[in-house]
């Protein structure tokens, strides 16, 4: 079980991400697994944490896709 989850939010921001048509494809991906994280039963998964390190680690993308991606390297498994 992970201890971190997303906070309400982020996760709020997430879903609104999620509903908005205009949203990139990589920053509804972000979102998606922001909400997933608010259950303490899952985890990021290998793929996912790797796309946000990319986007972490490129200034082309937005604060809000980059918040997504923070909080889903800050709750990705240690032991990877």
């Amino acid at each position: 079980m992970n201890k971190k989850v997303s906070s309400k939010e982020l996760a709020s921001q997430a879903a609104k991400a999620l509903k908005n048509e205009d949203t990139s494809s990589i920053q509804k991906s972000l979102a998606a697994g922001v909400l997933s994280q608010r259950n303490p039963n899952n985890q990021t998964g290998a793929e996912m944490e790797d796309t946000a390190s990319k986007v972490l680690n490129s200034n082309k993308y937005s604060d809000l896709t980059q918040s997504f991606a923070a909080s889903l390297v800050s709750q990705s498994n240690k032991d990877r």
